[in-house]
């Protein structure tokens, strides 16, 4: 069973490492691998004037530091092949994951960069994608070490998104161990307080307990110690101090339904 866990950006080192150690803390107990995931840069930010993040540079040297530090697995987006190359030629031993976003998933040139690293590919399933579209994705991903495939809801008219469970058991029966499930972006409202996004984090529990009903093993949650004033996606992750009820939460389901 796989977690993916951090803030939408990384902010600092000092934030980073916090957040880190308390949810390899938490995964530890409950069985997960533990996957800290944080961005360098917010590329799709709904107005210019929204925070993007710390940089590549900036991030990337903290990054390093963090798996010195504590050993976790690092999971980061990108949005252009040369971020991927110009990772490989100066961190080429800190991303362990390369994620391509849902508004770039059927980039063609951005996944095969990523495939022919010898890194895992985690790829956002568009908000405007049927779960069997995934297999023209797929054909790009040959060269591969690993891919997985992140269910993060559905567009549903203006402002909402929905999870489509049935969809996703098409997926688990299609893809396996490689679906992924994105929670905190599940119960966002895209664009729902006018220059930022909007949401609603009391679902992420309910939504995770569900996917986990039908055999998903794998997560992706956003945390932070004060998502309040978090600089992007703040309505829809989940406070720090709650992560552990929300990983229990999981494991137990997981277990009464035998996952």
């Amino acid at each position: 069973m796989n977690l993916i866990a951090g803030p939408c950006q990384h902010e600092s080192l000092e934030q980073s490492k916090e957040i880190a150690s308390r949810c390899l803390k938490i995964t530890r107990k409950y069985n997960f691998d533990y996957f800290f995931k944080a961005s360098f840069d917010k590329a799709n930010r709904t107005s210019d004037n929204s925070k993007r993040g710390q940089g590549i540079e900036n991030t990337l040297r903290d990054f390093a530091v963090l798996k010195n530090d504590l050993g976790v697995n690092i999971l980061t987006d990108v949005h252009e092949p040369n971020q991927i190359e110009w990772i490989e030629h100066n961190y080429p031993d800190t991303v362990d994951v390369y994620q391509i976003p849902a508004f770039l998933c059927r980039q063609t040139d951005l996944i095969k960069t990523a495939s022919q690293t010898d890194k895992i590919v985690n790829i956002k399933k568009g908000q405007f994608l049927a779960p069997w579209d995934i297999e023209g994705i797929l054909s790009k991903t040959e060269k591969a070490k690993e891919v997985w495939i992140t269910e993060r809801g559905t567009t549903f008219g203006y402002n909402r998104l929905i999870v489509d469970f049935s969809g996703m058991l098409y997926m688990l029966d299609n893809y396996g161990s490689r679906l992924v499930y994105d929670a905190t972006h599940s119960v966002q409202e895209p664009g729902g307080a006018g220059l930022s996004s909007s949401g609603n984090s009391m679902y992420v529990p309910s939504m995770c307990y569900a996917a986990s009903a039908l055999g998903v093993t794998n997560f992706f949650i956003e945390t932070h110690p004060d998502p309040i004033n978090a600089p992007s996606d703040g309505a829809n992750m989940v406070k720090l101090e709650d992560f552990e009820l929300v990983i229990k939460g999981i494991y137990e389901h997981c277990n009464l339904n035998s996952c």
